[in-house]
């Protein structure tokens, strides 16, 4: 049985999809059917901005400081789009993703280095990811944690043998999967029945609550701007459906934009609700919650078993669904940046290694995943420089160069996320 790397499935040509893309790029299809072809890329992409990472940060957030801190899910959300728009665009203007642009401009020494980070980016997500479904297995089914991890590990495999089939196979399981987590805390956001106008205020009203608030607001960014989906998102879009020339190709992004587009609005509806429900049901109640057990015991303490097991579903898939997309964006970073290969199901189980023996250790498992964000949010300013650099090289870009303004923009946001990057690091690891 022949497994194929991620990276070939990327690039893989389905047939079907190409004659449905070609008929809407050419104008022989109108209307919604016009989009469909090409909207999957940004939906892979969004799983990592709904992982179990940002479960703990969002939690801890709406917990301790109410609605106050909907605004960062808002802004981060507004710079995913800019951020993962590129990403795309990089992709089908280049016919390469990131990382190997990269190589291809960068020295040597440069592009190991930026290969080191980024595995180091890939294993912290993967340490969420993992931890995250295991905790939903024991959540849901009181099973001991060591087996609840070996259960993941299963069920993370079983999604690396669905690449086997396709692309679009792929997309629709981890499509339906983003919405079982939409469904969960959809149901949830209804039990707790928040009041409208303080999530207003929260998301238009930008504050802090003292450094901590600031703290907690640099994880969220961390948890939520992704930079492995950075570098997955352009290898998603470089071979998946090829425009012959700068027509087709300016026509193939503007259906990415409104994949992307889509994606975004769900990944931040799930991160906001999250906010919105930890702070109607746990900061109203004097109750601050910064573990995901907790969580999960408060929600059956405060609205019975029924809201705590949709919590416990919704944490299993995201980080079931998340682990496939952190597999794949490994492969595509090690080929990228060295021309160089793993099986896939090798690499899956290497990179569970470090959270089996988080669990077999006894480590606390909310702990671990705040951790994991702090790295996550390190990692993305090696991902969104050069990203920002190629995208503005009309060199490189051509006709899908960046619009002075797309520039600036993308420059601010980079120079915001450095900036609290570093604020983070320093009261991480030295206050």
């Amino acid at each position: 049985m022949e497994v194929r790397t991620s990276s070939q499935l990327i690039k893989s040509n389905d047939q079907a999809l190409q004659n449905h893309a070609t008929s809407s790029l050419t104008g022989k299809t109108r209307g919604i059917k016009s989009v469909l072809p090409f909207l999957g890329p940004a939906f892979i992409a969004a799983v990592a901005y709904i992982d179990p990472g940002n479960y703990a940060t969002n939690i801890a957030a709406g917990s301790k400081y109410g609605y106050s801190l909907l605004w960062v899910i808002l802004v981060s959300n507004l710079m995913a789009v800019l951020i993962q728009t590129m990403s795309a665009k990089l992709g089908i203007a280049t016919g390469k993703n990131l990382p190997e642009i990269c190589r291809d401009q960068f020295s040597k020494k440069a592009t190991i280095l930026l290969w080191i980070q980024a595995e180091l980016v890939v294993m912290a997500t993967d340490l969420a990811e993992f931890i995250g479904a295991a905790l939903g297995l024991y959540l849901i089914f009181k099973i001991p944690m060591i087996l609840a991890a070996l259960i993941a590990a299963i069920g993370s495999f079983a999604i690396l043998e669905l690449q086997r089939r396709g692309v679009r196979p792929l997309e629709a399981i981890i499509t339906g999967m983003i919405f079982i987590v939409v469904i969960a805390f959809g149901v949830q956001v209804f039990y707790a029945k928040p009041e409208v106008s303080p999530i207003i205020a929260g998301f238009f009203i930008p504050k802090f609550q003292g450094v901590d608030s600031v703290l907690l607001s640099a994880g969220m960014l961390g948890a939520t701007v992704m930079p492995h989906a950075i570098y997955l998102h352009s290898a998603l879009t470089q071979k998946r459906i090829v425009g012959t020339n700068d027509i087709e190709r300016k026509r193939i992004f503007k259906f990415e934009l409104v994949d992307v587009i889509i994606a975004m609005i769900i990944a931040g509806g799930i991160n906001a609700s999250m906010v919105i429900v930890a702070s109607a049901l746990f900061h109203n109640a004097g109750i601050n919650v910064e573990e995901l057990d907790v969580a999960y015991q408060q929600f059956n303490h405060l609205l019975g078993s029924s809201a705590a097991i949709l919590f416990g579903v919704g944490l299993l898939f995201a980080g079931l669904s998340s682990s496939s997309v952190g597999t794949m964006s490994g492969d595509v970073i090690m080929q990228g940046y060295l021309k160089r290969r793993i099986p896939l199901y090798l690499r899956r189980f290497i990179t569970m290694i470090p959270p089996l023996a988080i669990i077999l250790l006894g480590i606390n498992p909310t702990k671990a995943l705040v951790v994991s964000q702090v790295i996550l949010s390190f990692g993305i300013a090696f991902a969104l420089v050069p990203l920002i650099m190629f995208t503005s090289d009309p060199k490189i870009m051509k006709s899908l160069v960046n619009k002075t303004i797309t520039t600036a923009t993308a420059w601010v946001i980079a120079s915001l996320i450095i900036t609290l990057n570093i604020f983070l690091l320093v009261q991480t690891f030295f206050r």
